[in-house]
Parts: structure tokens; C-alpha cells; sequence
């Protein structure tokens, strides 16, 4: 579903046996400075605008609590609700009343919500540029190099992830970017739990 493959994407971007891309010096410290900037956040709230491959605009409000917590509301016509308990991915579709749910453990997701990121160590990082006042840091989604890719854009030099692209195997690019995001906020557990979710 387009709807959850930035989320999903963005935590391949931690697995992968092996590097096909060396980094340098400078881009190792540079991750390593990323991942200590994502491992100092505990909670985050704040808004999103999601663009498809067709130019299509949704909009909604993520909240994210770690470790292992998320929830991406999508703001109406969009019917899709994603949550992450803890335990598990749910991806609801309320207009249909469908869930589908994935154990967290066996997603990639489970690492981007865990306390120990480390994206210098990640063998799908692919690079990293610098570009004016923001950091792009370039991935692989999968071990096969035709199935996509993503690039992560943080502000510089605060290092705030500003936004997303994930391009997949077709070359069709979905953008999400974050907006009037808060960090150190105190949200409630029961925020990530709705019927069924446990």
C-alpha cells in the first residue's frame, strides 16, 4: 500500500548483509552525528504532507514514541490509519473496516523506533550529500538495487528530519515532508492502542 511504504522504506534503510558503497571518513562521522540526533529523540508529534507518484496531496498527523511506538493518522477523504503498538504494525482501512497487522518484530520498522539507531554501520546507505542548508542521506530499500531507493533530508546543521523520497522499483516517487514537528512532548500510550490493536 503507497500509503505506508515511506515508513516502511525509511526503516530498510537499516538491514542489509553487506555494503556496495564505501563511505568516507567525513560520511561516516556525519551518519553517526544523524543517528545520534534520531537515538536523543524519545517522542515526536507533528504533521505531514504526503505527495504520490501521481501528484496526488494527503495530509495528516504522525506521532511517534520510543521505543517501538507510532501512529500516522491520515486526514479525511484518506481512509488509512497505521499504528505501531509495540508489539505490532497495524494498518487500518476505515472506510472498508480492514486491518492488516505485522509483527513488529519482523519489520524493518521495528529498528527506526528502537533506541540504538546506527546508520553508519548500515550497509544500504548508499551516500551522503550536502546540499545548502539541508543533508541528504541516499539508501537502498532492499539488497536489490532495482527495487528502489530512498533519500533522507535533514536541515543542517540542527540535523531535524525534515522529509522523505522513496522512488520503487518502477521509478515512481512518493515525497513525504514533516511540518510543525515537536520533539520531547508528552504523549499518552493510549494514543497507539485502538480496537483491535492489541
Amino acid at each position: 500500500m503507497k500509503t505506508i511504504l515511506f515508513g516502511l522504506l525509511i526503516a530498510a534503510v537499516f538491514l542489509a548483509p553487506a555494503r556496495a558503497v564505501p563511505l568516507s571518513r567525513d560520511d561516516v562521522a556525519t551518519l553517526e552525528q544523524v543517528s545520534d540526533y534520531l537515538n536523543g529523540i524519545e517522542t515526536m508529534e507533528g504533521g505531514f504532507v504526503q505527495i504520490g507518484p501521481d501528484g496526488g496531496v494527503t495530509t495528516g498527523k504522525f506521532y511517534i514514541s520510543k521505543p517501538g511506538k507510532m501512529r500516522f493518522d491520515y486526514d479525511p477523504p484518506a481512509p488509512t490509519l497505521v499504528i505501531a503498538n509495540g508489539l505490532s504494525i497495524i494498518v487500518y482501512n476505515t472506510k472498508l473496516n480492514t486491518a492488516d497487522r505485522y509483527p513488529l518484530s519482523a519489520t524493518p520498522l521495528n529498528l527506526i523506533l528502537s533506541d540504538n539507531v546506527s546508520l553508519a554501520r548500515s550497509s544500504y546507505v548508499t551516500g551522503v550529500e550536502h546540499q545548502q542548508d539541508t543533508l541528504v542521506v541516499k539508501a537502498r530499500s532492499s539488497d536489490n538495487a532495482m527495487s528502489g531507493s530512498i533519500a533522507i533530508v535533514f536541515a543542517q546543521p540542527t540535523l531535524e528530519l525534515r522529509q522523505w523520497t522513496v522512488v520503487d522499483a518502477q521509478g515512481l516517487a512518493t515525497t513525504v515532508s514533516l511540518r510543525n514537528v515537536q520533539t520531547g512532548i508528552a504523549i499518552p500510550d493510549s494514543i497507539f492502542g485502538v480496537k483491535g490493536s492489541n
